[in-house]
């Protein structure tokens, strides 16, 4: 067992070393949610993880398939590029253009990099497939988004025949809003290969804006093999919600992805303006993750849990997957992590793809010097700096009959200047007595 150290359970630390080293991050952390307050958007002071995690194991227990450390929730289906999303090995996405004709006010690709250029430019997406290919990487999934990509039907043809004459076999998909749906479009499409279509659906549009979507969603069954909705779920719609998973479970689609709902870090009228509340405890670890989803809202996970739940009980058809903002994140840690040779002492772990360390501190570190020693384990680290030493997470079970605490660092690699730099982004704490490797890291 691993005890999450944060402001509410640091003086669970017995070690006054480790609590004192440990509260670093946590003060880090606390100045970050400090900056989030100072934007304007109020934190909600209800922390439902206990609540969040006990409804997934009751999901669990009803036939529910939990996966990716529980970050991932889903009944009857998923789709493989969800599967392939965790690790993103052997996954790519493109855009043409960021351009898109509707006005979301929780769309976060005004923090995509270069964003106010690629409004106004497009990119050669039948080029970068070519690069890809030159690359000889493994090629199993390809998606096109945007922005939205049918504002360039024709580049949007080229792109998935492209695909199809260079990886086969992949699986392709097409993320759209569905405005520019109509069945010549859909046939240019099933023309060129495509796999996967998803669509999303605005929960604050008119009757009128969702009958017209629902009508194209239809339309598309007619075409493309997989037909999906995926949409941000918003906090309190859970009647709304279930209406539209009953319409298109009817449909005969073979999905919907429910994503967790995000403060885009802009627009913080509207959002405030709403009642939304970032969660209290956002990131399990804070870090600068290349998904530009923004924060995490209260409220909306609740929903989700909530629906699939409403979709075993009614004994829906169609897959429905919760997809959390956390579970966005597992491919770029993925791709840092597991890719390297690592110091002896690290462990990659299989649960969050940190890399993962224990460390004693202060006066547990000569005795579990001399543990160590005697055994013959001399790959271990003293830093005077920090007053603690460090070792490889597999010899925490040979301090069994010792009385310490222990403290489990999570880190990632980064490339600074050509060179890889190992960080530490957070320390949380277990005991000899209760810590098992196969399960908690």
């Amino acid at each position: 067992m691993i005890l999450d150290i944060t402001q509410s359970t640091l003086n669970e630390i017995k070690n006054p070393a480790l609590r004192e080293y440990a509260n670093i991050y946590v003060q880090i952390y606390q100045d970050f949610m400090d900056q989030v307050r100072q934007m304007g958007l109020e934190v909600e002071v209800e922390d439902t993880t206990v609540e969040a995690a006990q409804k997934t194991a009751d999901l669990r227990k009803k036939g529910a398939v939990v996966r990716n450390d529980d970050k991932s929730i889903y009944v009857n289906g998923i789709s493989p590029s969800c599967q392939a999303c965790q690790t993103g090995i052997g996954s790519s996405t493109f855009f043409i253009s960021l351009k898109c004709h509707r006005d979301c006010f929780y769309c976060f690709n005004p923090n995509q990099q270069d964003y106010d250029y690629y409004r106004e430019h497009t990119r050669d997406t039948a080029a970068e497939l070519d690069a890809l290919y030159a690359s000889n990487q493994r090629v199993q999934h390809v998606a096109l988004t945007g922005g939205e990509p049918l504002l360039y039907k024709e580049e949007t043809y080229r792109f998935f025949e492209r695909a199809r004459q260079l990886f086969p076999s992949a699986h392709t998909r097409l993320y759209t809003c569905g405005d520019h749906i109509d069945r010549a479009t859909l046939e240019s499409l099933q023309k060129a290969g495509l796999k996967e279509i998803r669509f999303s659906i605005r929960m604050h549009d008119l009757a009128k804006g969702h009958r017209n979507t629902h009508d194209n969603i239809a339309l598309a069954r007619e075409y493309i093999p997989n037909v999906m909705v995926e949409m941000p779920i918003l906090p309190n719609t859970l009647d709304e919600m279930k209406e539209i998973l009953l319409e298109l479970d009817r449909m005969g689609i073979f999905g919907i992805n429910l994503l967790e709902f995000c403060f885009p870090l802009n627009k913080v009228e509207i959002y405030r303006e709403k009642g939304y509340k970032v969660k209290v405890h956002p990131f399990r670890v804070l870090y600068e993750y290349w998904y530009a989803g923004g924060l995490p809202i209260a409220g909306s996970e609740t929903v989700c849990l909530d629906l699939i739940d409403f979709a075993l009980d009614e004994g829906l058809k169609l897959g429905v997957h919760y997809c959390s903002l956390e579970n966005k994140h597992t491919g770029q840690l993925y791709k840092q992590n597991g890719e390297h040779r690592l110091p002896s002492r690290m462990y990659f772990s299989q649960r969050d793809y940190f890399l993962k360390t224990a460390k004693v501190f202060g006066e547990d570190i000569p005795p579990v010097k001399r543990v160590f020693d005697k055994a013959g384990y001399r790959d271990y680290s003293i830093s005077e700096q920090h007053n603690s030493l460090e070792f490889h997470v597999n010899k925490i079970g040979s301090l069994r009959k010792m009385a310490v605490d222990v403290g489990i660092s999570s880190h990632v690699i980064e490339t600074r200047k050509g060179e890889e730099v190992l960080r530490e982004l957070k320390v949380d704490v277990t005991t000899p007595q209760t810590f098992r490797l196969s399960k908690d890291v």
